[in-house]
């Protein structure tokens, strides 16, 4: 099922590897258009548009007056979960909390003399909605992801939207979830529609400063469309796994590992060994095969190893690396026999784990890092989803009639140098007033 290929530094990206860089590319224009469709409609017909959507993609038909899950169901969702699961929940909630409660950033101000303040002012957003799969796979870990990070930064109103099933009710494990961590606005809608109801508001959803979360084609191609409306963390892309492994690595592990992002479910995950050892990645090869036939989600994950998988042999683990930092894979594993010495030279991964008890999964579920996380080569200039992207941050400027007598001159004579007159003019008349003469 994995191709299995030589790499050298500097050489071309060929055959399987090109295909995985290729990933990078656009969203089909079929998407693309049908996505634009769904946006304009929502935009311009609301809730109509909505549920009309919903029986189409969804098969289920719901009311506006449906949309919006009942308090009770939240509740009676908690009442009825299993009390394993969650405690699981509860625990990997509290790992996201302090993980994410270390990243917050202070307001600050600081005297620049003569009596001028200069500062960053932190304020948290106002609304954010929250996209959350719920077909084939409910991932309740992606709403712990957004909503814990987002209750931590003080976002005053959290909405989640997630799809129904034929009961007109989102998957009980998600309404859990939602209970448990206090989220009662949540609405039993997904896909393209969904992220234009957030963004565009309707007569029963209303609009958000903010969109985050992941979802298949149609979600990312509407979340791409209405930004600039609201802000949106990321476009994500199907997930994908990168392991740099030395002879001392176990196969059963890395083919393991290759599954875990493999088996999604889109048929487009990427899944790559890069290792020093051709036995290694032989071994490698046999045991994703020997793994995947008794897999629940196999036909899923044959799918996307058949197009992205692939184990690459290169001469040298300095070489594996550049070989990681030209794909920026979303995850990268470091199995190899100093992972630290390793980490100071990877430039480009979404998060990174080291050594054979940190399989991906810890970071998917429970260690508290956030598996919201660039793909597609964005690891190259972006970042995982975290306090920052819950909070903004404005500037604030202090300024005293001395210190701006004393700086316009420069401020004139640049804005000038812009052709920009009005600016410059503006400095000009508080001078005059202030009873200020021979202007520069």
């Amino acid at each position: 099922m994995l191709d299995l290929v030589h790499y050298t530094s500097g050489g071309p990206l060929e055959g399987r590897l090109a295909e995985v860089l290729g990933r990078r590319g656009a969203i089909p224009a079929a998407i693309e258009e049908t996505a634009a469709a769904i946006v304009a409609a929502v935009r311009d017909r609301g809730d109509e548009a909505v549920a009309e959507y919903t029986v189409r993609f969804d098969g289920v038909r719901l009311t506006p007056g449906r949309f919006r899950v009942p308090q009770k169901a939240l509740q009676d969702a908690l009442n009825s979960a299993d009390p394993a699961l969650m405690g699981a929940i509860e625990r990997a909630a509290a790992n996201i909390r302090s993980f994410h409660e270390a990243q917050k950033a202070d307001t600050w101000f600081r005297d620049d003399g003569d009596g001028v303040v200069l500062g960053r002012r932190i304020t948290p957003l106002r609304r954010v909605g929250i996209c959350v799969p719920g077909g084939e796979a409910p991932l309740i870990s992606s709403l712990l992801m957004a909503a814990v990070p987002a209750r931590v930064a003080g976002v005053d109103e959290i909405c989640v939207v997630t799809p129904p099933r034929p009961s007109g009710l989102p998957h009980p494990g998600l309404l859990a979830a939602a209970g448990f961590l206090g989220l009662d606005e949540v609405y039993a809608i997904g896909g393209a529609q969904a992220v234009a109801a957030l963004a565009h508001g309707t007569g029963t959803v209303p609009a958000v400063d903010k969109i985050v979360g992941p979802g298949g084609p149609y979600t990312v191609a509407a979340k791409r469309q209405v930004y600039g409306i609201v802000g949106i963390e990321m476009v994500p892309g199907p997930s994908e796994i990168a392991v740099l492994a030395d002879d001392t690595a176990s196969p059963a592990f890395i083919a393991a590992d290759l599954l875990s992002q493999a088996e999604h479910g889109s048929g487009f995950e990427a899944a790559v060994c890069i290792t020093t050892s051709e036995e290694l990645a032989r071994a490698v090869r046999d045991e994703v095969d020997r793994q995947l036939a008794d897999l629940p989600r196999a036909e899923a994950a044959g799918r996307a190893l058949s197009r992205y998988g692939v184990a690459v042999v290169v001469p040298d683990l300095q070489t594996g690396v550049e070989l990681v930092n030209r794909l920026a894979p979303e995850h990268l594993e470091l199995l190899v026999a100093e992972p630290r010495e390793w980490l100071e030279r990877v430039r480009n991964a979404g998060a990174v784990f080291l050594g054979e008890a940190s399989t991906e999964p810890v970071g998917d579920y429970y260690a508290g890092t956030n598996h919201v996380l660039p793909t597609n080569g964005a690891a190259r200039f972006s970042s995982s989803l975290g306090l920052a992207d819950f909070v903004k941050a404005s500037s604030v400027v202090e300024y005293t009639p001395g210190r701006l007598r004393a700086a316009a001159a420069d401020i004139t004579r640049l804005a000038r140098a812009e052709g920009l007159e009005a600016h410059a003019r503006a400095v000009e008349v508080r001078l005059r007033a202030w009873g200020e003469e021979g202007l520069p």
